[in-house]
C-alpha cells in the first residue's frame, strides 16, 4: 500500500471523528486530519533534524526538526508518535514519546490538521530510512535557531516549534 493509499480519522474542528478518506485524497481536498511531531534529542540533548526527500506527499526536500506523521485510522496519537518516531529514526524499542501538547494547524490555505507534540530521548544509534529522510544530524538548540532563517522548514514543524518554545516560556 502506498502511502497515499492509508486510510485516515477525519476530524473536525474539536478533534471528533467525521469520518475516513485516503490518505492522499485527505491532502487534495484539504480534509482535517490528524499528526503527531515528535522531538527527538540523543543523550547528549541536540535535536534530530533532517531533510525530507523529495517524494514525500508533503513538504518534499524541506528540513524539519520533529519526527513524525499522520495518525492512522483507528490510531491514538500515543501510538502514532511511537510508531513513527521508531520508523523515521530507525531504531527500535525506543521509550514512549512524552505527551505536550495539542494544537490545531491550519496555514489558512487548505491544509489543516490536529497536531500532538512529544519529546523523546534516544539514546541507541539512528538509522533514519532513505524513503524519508534525505540528509539528518543531531544539531545543537542553538544550532537550530541560527538555521531558522537560513533553511526552508516545513512550516508545520515552525509553527510546532513555536508553540513548543511558548509552552516552555520561552518565548515565541
Amino acid at each position: 500500500m502506498s502511502a497515499a493509499d492509508e486510510i485516515l480519522d477525519i476530524v473536525d474542528e474539536n478533534d471528533r471523528v467525521t469520518g475516513q478518506a485516503r490518505r492522499g485524497d485527505a491532502y487534495a481536498r484539504g480534509l482535517r486530519h490528524r499528526c503527531v511531531f515528535v522531538r527527538a534529542r540523543d543523550a547528549r540533548g541536540r535535536v534530530f533534524v533532517h531533510r525530507r526527500t523529495p517524494t514525500k506527499l508533503v513538504f518534499p526536500s524541506l528540513y524539519d526538526m520533529f519526527v513524525g506523521g499522520v495518525v492512522g485510522a483507528g490510531e491514538s496519537y500515543d501510538d502514532a508518535a511511537l510508531r513513527e518516531a521508531e520508523e523515521e529514526l530507525g531504531v527500535r524499542g525506543l521509550a514512549r514519546p512524552e505527551f505536550l501538547f495539542k494544537f490545531l494547524y491550519d496555514d489558512g490555505g487548505g491544509r489543516t490538521w490536529w497536531s500532538a507534540v512529544y519529546e523523546v530521548r534516544v539514546s541507541s544509534r539512528v538509522a533514519p530510512q532513505v524513503e524519508e529522510v534525505a540528509w539528518w544530524a543531531f544539531l545543537e538548540e542553538a544550532e537550530v535557531e541560527r538555521r531558522l532563517s537560513e533553511w526552508e522548514w516545513v512550516p508545520d514543524g515552525v509553527a510546532a516549534y513555536a508553540r513548543l518554545r511558548a509552552w516552555r516560556g520561552e518565548g515565541a
